[in-house]
């Protein structure tokens, strides 16, 4: 691991045998993460004054108001659904990166619901593809198709062809539909015999997958996974929350009907370029960027990981702490904003070797491992 870029607060050699702190994958076995391991939550906008979000089309807003609109998207998914706090952060701090979200959750957990009502609160296009075993490359992507009015063949653009792309349970699908996303999640183009076709600006894919079903299911390859900015667990609700849902339906909610539920659009792409604007000026300093890089490098030495963070998913973890930083109201980065951004962004680009899953360890007490034994900077 590289050395520290400046003094840190190391009150003990983390990897010392006779340190009781040190760290021990085995000691988190099964153990629940704490709240230094959840992934921060946007602040609630409260009651929502009208003049806090300017209407759409009022001229160029400015950070403040780009600002004011992600956080009143969160109070009109609230509408639709109840206790995915942490979801919702971070599929806005992915718009803002421009990156991709992969949500995993039993059915249920209102996975599919989450990303159409972000879609109804943004002034985006949209458009989703059920994943199924016989869904084909060019269902995704489109194809070259016979015009008899030209006597020629034209390409008819695929449902890639959008801003917020709902790729619906992407593992039921075969490795070679799986793939057809790669170049568009990358590079933000699709070939289409020899021919480049650029993606509209932002374009983001928000996949949804069950853990629980492995029957017919293709899981994701490494390589695919390392495109997604963040990975979100959607977990079940608590009692309250539970009790809070039923209330709603009780009360004639509608999930298939969003527009009744009162949801409109809040934001558009004019706030989502005014906030990567903003996002871009936002300062780290040399330290921060060295603990980044021995977060990272960390992984690749952990004894329970097979597969280490890459140089990408380094970038993706600074990325994703500046938008966090922003959106709380800084313009500067700390190391709490990384360490707050690791379980979601770099939790699923790392592998377990077979010995350490069967002694029960854990992605997120490996993760957490590495933190406690990475020097903080001060």
């Amino acid at each position: 691991m590289t050395e520290p870029t400046a003094p840190y607060d190391a009150p003990g050699a983390p990897g010392d045998p006779g340190d009781p702190g040190a760290p021990d994958d085995r000691a988190h076995d099964g153990a629940p993460a704490g709240p230094e391991d959840a992934m921060p939550v946007l602040p609630d906008p409260g009651p929502g004054d009208p003049a806090q979000v300017p209407a759409p089309g009022a001229g160029t807003p400015t950070a403040e108001d780009a600002r004011a609109a992600l956080l009143a998207v969160r109070a009109e998914v609230g509408k639709a659904v109840v206790g995915q706090d942490v979801a919702v952060t971070g599929l806005v701090v992915a718009l803002l990166c421009r990156g991709h979200v992969l949500l995993e959750g039993v059915p249920g957990t209102a996975k599919t619901l989450l990303v159409r009502a972000l879609a109804a609160s943004l002034r985006l296009g949209t458009a989703r593809v059920q994943f199924t075993p016989d869904l084909m490359p060019g269902d995704v992507t489109g194809s070259l198709v016979y015009d008899a009015g030209q006597s020629d063949l034209v390409f008819r653009e695929g449902p890639v062809f959008t801003n917020l792309l709902l790729a619906d349970e992407i593992n039921r699908t075969p490795p070679k539909t799986q793939a057809s996303l790669l170049e568009a999640m990358e590079e933000r183009q699709v070939t289409v015999d020899g021919r480049a076709r650029p993606l509209p600006a932002p374009f983001v894919v928000a996949a949804t997958q069950n853990p629980v079903e492995q029957e017919g299911t293709y899981p994701l390859p490494e390589a695919q996974l390392d495109r997604f900015l963040l990975k979100l667990r959607l977990p079940l609700p608590p009692r309250e929350v539970e009790l809070e849902v039923l209330s709603r339906h009780a009360a004639g909610f509608d999930p298939r009907d969003l527009d009744a539920a009162g949801l409109r659009p809040v934001a558009g792409p004019e706030h989502l370029e005014a906030a990567r604007r903003a996002v871009t000026a936002v300062r780290v300093t040399p330290e921060v960027l060295g603990y980044v890089v021995d977060v990272v490098r960390a992984t690749r030495e952990a004894p329970s990981l097979s597969l280490g963070v890459s140089p990408r998913g380094a970038t993706m973890l600074l990325a994703a702490a500046r938008a966090w930083a922003w959106l709380t109201g800084r313009d500067y980065v700390t190391p709490d904003d990384v360490k707050a951004l690791v379980p979601a962004t770099l939790g699923h680009r790392v592998q377990l070797r077979p010995e350490a899953e069967l002694e029960g360890v854990t992605v997120e007490a490996v993760l957490a491992s590495v933190l406690a034994g990475v020097p903080v900077p001060r």
